[in-house]
């Protein structure tokens, strides 16, 4: 049987969330979704809340996973240990709150969601993504469908990990860089791919920060604190078709919602 699994890349700002919150629910259901799995990590700007972490929930999403900012805002660390729907990277030491790796039972199948960051330009302290991937995929528990958001800077570092971990997980997708990426397809041995989903904010802005800011900030002037643009958003994200068979993928699909 054939399973929707909808990835939504990276919310950005209260305007973001509340694009999110008006549109999540009607895309599922017009795409009939069956698993929803949302990066919210840059909601607070830099970080998120837990009453984030919860409107987002509200607005429909399954699973909440996260990256670099996890620690934006430290008031999150005990819902990390509370919630076991919002997963920060799995190769962020044993000693940080939270897990980084859940399987959700959905009736009649169950589902696996891997939280990874990556090291090449981004978090060098964390563990190799790559073996940390291994351990987790050797553990007991063997779910229908395995999902892989990997929170990473590099395109290279992306690509080789879908190429090490094809066929082995349902899907993988790239998150943090807020530019979706034109090369979504089902890999040689069955994974889905895409390098990056893109971002879920406002559209009239740099990564969804103030364009002026970001112009002056490569001026050479002093970069300040992160101010979110405002106006009109967009949600982007990527559909992948599931078959419980094979618990693989057999098609993947780019969405932007504006």
């Amino acid at each position: 049987m054939l399973y929707h699994i909808l990835a939504v890349g990276d919310v950005v700002g209260e305007e973001g969330l509340r694009h999110l919150s008006r549109h999540l629910r009607s895309v599922k259901k017009m795409k009939d979704i069956a698993f929803t799995v949302v990066n919210a990590e840059n909601i607070a700007g830099n970080g998120l809340t837990r009453e984030q972490a919860e409107d987002v929930f509200a607005a429909g999403a399954d699973v909440i996973t996260l990256g670099n900012h996890t620690w934006g805002k430290v008031q999150i660390a005990d819902f990390l240990e509370d919630c076991p729907y919002i997963l920060r990277p799995a190769n962020y030491t044993a000693r940080a709150p939270g897990r980084g790796w859940g399987v959700f039972d959905c009736g009649r199948i169950r589902i696996g969601v891997m939280n990874l960051i990556g090291r090449c330009d981004l978090d060098f302290h964390a563990e190799n993504p790559f073996t940390t991937a291994d351990k987790l995929l050797k553990g007991e528990e063997k779910p229908t469908f395995t999902l892989v958001d990997f929170h990473a800077q590099a395109t290279s570092e992306k690509l080789a990990l879908s190429y090490y971990l094809d066929g082995r997980v349902s899907a993988l997708w790239g998150t943090h860089t807020h530019v979706p990426t034109a090369d979504e397809r089902v890999c040689p041995k069955g994974t889905g791919y895409i390098t990056d989903l893109g971002m879920t904010g406002p559209i009239e802005s740099v990564l969804g920060i103030r364009p002026e800011q970001s112009v002056e900030t490569f001026l050479g002037g002093l970069p300040g604190r992160y101010r979110v643009a405002s106006g009109a958003c967009k949600l982007q994200g990527a559909i992948f078709t599931l078959d419980s068979d094979t618990g693989l993928c057999t098609a993947v699909e780019r969405i932007d919602i504006r």
